[in-house]
């Protein structure tokens, strides 16, 4: 296995129905049942080769929507010749998807089984329906499960690979330590948010990993909205250290810096920063005077 993830193996699956696909393709005469089966081996030798080892989402919305589209199409063209392919809406549903996407395939699937009463007879018919529903009640039973594992690796996994990007919801606990520790080693540490468009997050993640040192982790608190905390050795070298990373980020929307031990509330924090226009806004330490 390349990764403990099991993501060549995966790959190469996807690769193999891609071909098996294509030679249907080829060996079909129906110009429309061809051209169907010509995009379903595209999207799977696609999602292959783009599939990557991290924990962003696996695709996008269009890009889930597609192998429920195509599978209906080729139901509802051919179902002579693709009645056996009933059973791939249990897979389907297997996918990381949203919702709404789980819902509309379950529809999909009623809509391409109800018109083959004709073909199948009454009761084979009624026995495929009963054996699909079970069979995607299981398929749903699974992406549930999947996606708890996921949310539960998500919680103490990097997102990326090699770069110290972390789920947001390490934050709270990770910033009570950070100012307990900066409190007992005299050190200045600072929170720094910045907020992005949802096309630039991941790009301005990345760059925000590299220009960081490697003991300040990094963090995506959502899909527009970054953090780190910084550590300097007093507060002149904060404010130089901020400016250089404010420059070379290149971030031109809005961003905040908060002194961990002026830091009230995380949500407060976030809020305002929503409100907030573009440029840097550093929060002054309180005095203890």
């Amino acid at each position: 296995m390349q990764t403990k993830y099991k993501i060549g193996l995966l790959r190469g699956n996807l690769l193999v129905a891609a071909v098996l696909l294509a030679l249907l393709a080829m060996a079909t005469t129906t110009l429309t049942e061809a051209l169907l089966l010509w995009l379903s081996a595209t999207w799977l030798a696609t999602s292959a080769l783009l599939m990557a080892f991290n924990h962003r989402r696996p695709v996008t919305v269009p890009w889930q929507l597609l192998p429920g589209l195509l599978l209906a199409a080729l139901l509802w063209v051919a179902p002579e010749r693709h009645v056996t392919w009933l059973w791939a809406w249990a897979v389907l549903l297997m996918l990381p998807q949203p919702r709404w996407i789980l819902l509309l395939e379950t529809l999909l699937a009623l809509a391409t089984w109800w018109p083959l009463r004709e073909l199948l007879g009454l009761e084979q018919w009624t026995l495929s329906g009963l054996g699909l529903a079970a069979l995607m009640l299981l398929g749903l039973s699974r992406a549930l499960d999947l996606r708890t594992l996921r949310k539960s690796a998500l919680s103490r996994a990097r997102l990326v690979p090699g770069l110290t990007l972390w789920p947001g919801s390490r934050l709270p606990r990770d910033l009570a330590l950070e100012r307990s520790r900066s409190l007992r080693e005299g050190v200045h540490a600072e929170l720094l948010l910045l907020h992005a468009p949802r096309h630039q997050s991941w790009s301005l993640a990345q760059r925000l990993c590299h220009l960081t040192h490697s003991f300040e982790h990094c963090y995506r608190l959502d899909s527009r909205t970054l953090a780190t905390v910084l550590i300097s050795r007093d507060r002149h070298q904060a404010n130089e250290r901020r400016g250089m990373l404010w420059r070379s980020l290149g971030a031109r929307g809005p961003a905040r810096a908060i002194p961990l031990s002026g830091l009230a509330s995380l949500d407060a924090e976030r809020l305002a920063l929503a409100r907030q226009p573009a440029g840097l806004l550093v929060i002054e330490e309180p005095s203890h005077a």
